[in-house]
């Protein structure tokens, strides 16, 4: 993709975030769509893509009546919409659409029209995992996080900070589920969840959702929003089961995405303004920083322990306050998205000045999957 040839023009989340027990799951879909359509002033008419994940494209598309020229319904987890916003700036570069609807939307606190939980018991991890007592993602997230803790001797009050930094930025959200400040002790007092989770480390639950507005960066300037650009995009995959990591102490698909990514952007970590990290448990940030070049092995810790993620550090990170006190309906990485663009607009709530530069990593399941998107203010 040539950087800069594509950009977002339309970005809103759900008219209400946290629990929303009157709607379904589609209809928090179309929330998001119809507050998206509005923020740049289109209709259901003048979509010719859809892109989604945890639900279908066919019902997106039928709900709100669009007619699509081109779909996609890429579900890898969490960072499924990483990877739609790269397809769609394929797609629109190709010409086989011109404008793109990428939604989103999850009952996980009301479970209003929702799916099932778990693996298949014929799946790789229901026959390689799920007999040996991992149950979900606190306990299989804590396989690698502790192989990390005990290699690079990493402390449970590292671990801990990286909730407190979180919750510093939630307190600047108005639309934040947790905005009362938090210390090491309060992490560390909360109740244990799956060693060395506690429950302040662990994702919130919740409802709600966002949508996504992709054109050419020809007709951006025909909108009433500041344009997007995306300059660099990246995807991989790993395993679908976190026993199978290729290194415990690295996710490989978060390499592969972000050297992808940034060498598509023609930029260095040291040309980024802000980051997102899909931090669905507190070690995630970690692994981001390490991934995508920030910091080196082992080095991500005492980095954010040190205090340069948090408001005024020289790295704003996870600005909205991230999964773990801001919102986490399930697959968070539309409100990372969300998040790198309302930074580049200048209108987030916790606003990093002068960001011209923000990027969004998503992983999806437990390392299985992972997206890059790097998206700047100014076209390149």
């Amino acid at each position: 993709m040539k950087p800069g040839s594509v950009a977002v023009v339309g970005a809103a989340e759900t008219t209400q975030m946290g629990v929303i027990p009157d709607m379904s799951v589609i209809q928090l879909h179309a929330d998001a769509a119809l507050n998206t359509l509005k923020d740049c002033g289109l209709t259901p008419k003048d979509i010719d893509g859809v892109a989604t994940a945890g639900e279908s494209p066919v019902a997106i598309s039928h709900y709100l009546g669009i007619k699509p020229t081109w779909v996609d319904g890429t579900s890898v987890g969490g960072c499924s919409f990483m990877l739609h916003v790269r397809h769609a700036a394929a797609a629109i570069n190709e010409g086989l659409c011109s404008t793109v609807l990428i939604t989103h939307g999850e009952s996980g606190r009301s479970r209003i029209g929702a799916g099932g939980w778990g693996a298949a018991a014929a799946s790789l991890a229901g026959q390689f995992e799920a007999p040996y007592g991992t149950s979900g993602p606190p306990s299989s997230f804590t396989i690698p996080v502790l192989r990390y803790m005990k290699d690079y001797g990493v402390t449970e009050e590292q671990l801990a900070m990286v909730a407190v930094v979180q919750r510093e930025w939630a307190g600047r959200n108005p639309r934040a589920s947790f905005r009362d400040p938090i210390t090491v002790e309060d992490v560390l007092n909360s109740r244990i969840i799956a060693y060395p989770f506690h429950l302040l480390e662990c994702c919130l639950v919740t409802d709600g959702g966002g949508a996504l507005i992709m054109t050419s960066a020809d007709r951006a300037k025909d909108f009433p929003t500041k344009p997007i650009y995306i300059i660099g995009t990246g995807e991989s995959v790993e395993s679908p089961m976190v026993s199978q990591m290729y290194d415990f102490h690295h996710s490989t698909a978060f390499q592969i995405s972000g050297k992808k990514a940034f060498a598509e952007a023609g930029i260095t970590p040291k040309d980024v303004d802000h980051l997102m990290v899909y931090d669905a448990f507190a070690h995630l940030p970690w692994y981001g920083l390490e991934g995508l070049g920030f910091c080196k092995p082992g080095e991500g810790p005492a980095f954010i322990a040190e205090g340069n993620t948090r408001p005024g550090g020289k790295l704003p990170l996870n600005t909205n306050g991230g999964g773990l006190s801001y919102m986490h309906s399930g697959m968070y990485g539309m409100y990372a998205l969300q998040e790198s663009v309302r930074q580049l607009r200048g209108t987030a709530p916790a606003q990093v000045p002068g960001a011209k530069i923000s990027v969004a990593q998503g992983v999806g399941g437990m390392f299985a999957a992972a997206g890059t998107i790097i998206m700047a203010n100014e076209r390149p």
